[in-house]
């Protein structure tokens, strides 16, 4: 067998399904006032707990608990060109679906006097599943390019995609589970500071198949099967501070990078022919996979416009992801890290019920040599709408949809050494996603 067919990349990445808002790998959206509003980092509210772990301190003594629930679903598609593909124009349409029907969160705070205690358990990355029914344009170009060129030499000629049958189908699933600890201490009237840490956990499966057979014949040219569980865990530390001085507040977050390093729990992994064992290294049973959470900071400025009635905060979000460790050193291809922009308004119609909207935009600092089939990036802006109602002094109910606008991503390899997925050939990718999330959760004062 040539060696343009032991070039096969499959399943080389980790996949990348981040299901919320956030960077590359965080979801920042935990509670549903980020949902409705979207600029929260200004907040002395329970979803401060997260947002503006500082603003903690200016809540009011006691108990506060809060539970949220979201509901996202994504679409991730790749358009690809590719000279051996048999449809129209040799363009060919991979669909995958994402979805995570359940992400819940919960908040819990204690505070007397200058001091509060707050605890936070959700969701923090990824947080869904992907399947790709119908494979990724990577398994199907590296496959045909492989047999052509194994078979190349036959008195009759090279065998064509039309004379034989590819199976393909890819899923992934990763969930980030983060429970968080922390004080916040009020210095001075106006002034506090937060010291704490989240404890990540990571847990996520990449399994999928790739067939090709004779038509017409039982004959197999190539057999590929994964079955990978991957289990890691990494440690948060995380600081902040808060500053109120009339209708003014002050607020920033940092969270230090997280190293974390995924180990493979391999159940199935068969490749036939044998040389195609080679590239399947980074899924042998206890391999270890760097995959680091970057540091963050996050700073926000909220201002009270109408005492009680309007309040606005605009903010901004910097994850250092050039320092953060990727499967393969991925982190070096990106131009810089994530910067995110953000801006909210809420108004309080009356004693019961508020309304609210936000905006957010996001830029990851992509390129074509970052981006892959399996962990794929576009830039893109979100918009959040939402209300809150205080049935009693107690409950308050909340509730918000947020929808996100992807650009999509063109990237184009030319024909040489290694061209397109490793197989001297051109071709194309665009990459297009969409992304919907509805939330509902309730905050309760004791």
């Amino acid at each position: 067998m040539k060696k343009k067919v032991l070039g096969l990349t499959v399943f080389a990445a980790l996949w990348s399904l981040n299901m919320l808002a956030g960077g590359l790998l965080h979801n920042t959206n935990q509670h549903i006032a980020f949902v409705r509003m979207m600029a929260r980092g200004a907040s002395n509210e329970i979803d401060a707990v997260y947002s503006n772990p500082a603003g903690t301190a200016f809540m009011d003594d006691g108990w506060q608990l809060s539970l949220n629930i979201q509901s996202a679903f994504q679409t991730r598609n790749v358009t690809t060109t590719f000279p051996l593909f048999t449809e129209e124009n040799h363009t060919r349409q991979f669909k995958g679906n994402a979805a995570a029907p359940v992400l819940p969160s919960l908040y819990a705070t204690y505070k007397k006097d200058r001091w509060t205690l707050s605890g936070f358990f959700g969701v923090t990355g990824g947080g869904g599943k992907c399947s790709f029914d119908h494979g990724l344009p990577m398994f199907d170009a590296a496959v045909m390019s492989g047999i052509y060129a194994k078979t190349a030499a036959l008195p009759t000629g090279p065998l064509m995609p039309t004379a034989y049958d590819i199976s393909t189908a890819m899923k992934g699933r990763q969930y980030v589970f983060g429970g968080q600890f922390g004080a916040a201490f009020r210095i001075l009237p106006g002034l506090s500071a937060f010291a704490g840490m989240r404890m990540n956990y990571f847990n996520g499966n990449q399994s999928g198949y790739i067939t090709a057979k004779l038509k017409g014949a039982e004959q197999t040219l190539a057999n590929i099967v994964l079955d990978c569980d991957q289990t890691g865990w990494g440690i948060t530390p995380i600081l902040g501070v808060n500053y109120k001085w009339r209708a003014l507040t002050l607020a920033a977050k940092y969270e230090f990078k997280t190293n974390l390093n995924i180990e493979n729990d391999t159940k199935t992994l068969t490749a036939e022919p044998a040389e195609f064992r080679s590239a399947l290294a980074d899924f042998e049973d206890g391999v270890n996979t760097p995959s680091d959470l970057p540091s963050v900071l996050y700073v926000a400025a909220g201002y009270e416009f109408i005492p009680h009635k309007l309040r606005g905060t605009v903010e901004f979000h910097w994850y250092d992801d050039k320092h953060a460790e990727m499967a393969g050193d991925k982190q070096k291809a990106l131009r810089h890290g994530t910067y995110e922009v953000l801006a909210g308004l809420e108004w309080d119609i009356n004693k019961m019920f508020t309304v609210s909207a936000g905006f957010q935009n996001t830029d990851y600092g992509l390129t074509d040599a970052y981006q892959s089939h399996t962990s794929f990036a576009c830039d893109s802006y979100s918009i959040g709408l939402g209300a809150a109602a205080n049935i009693t002094s107690h409950i308050k109910v909340n509730i918000g949809y947020f929808w996100t606008n992807y650009k999509d991503y063109n990237k184009t390899v030319a024909a040489g050494t290694p061209g397109y997925c490793g197989t001297t050939l051109a071709g194309s990718d665009t990459f297009s996603r969409t992304n919907k999330v509805f939330g509902m959760g309730i905050d309760y004062k004791f």
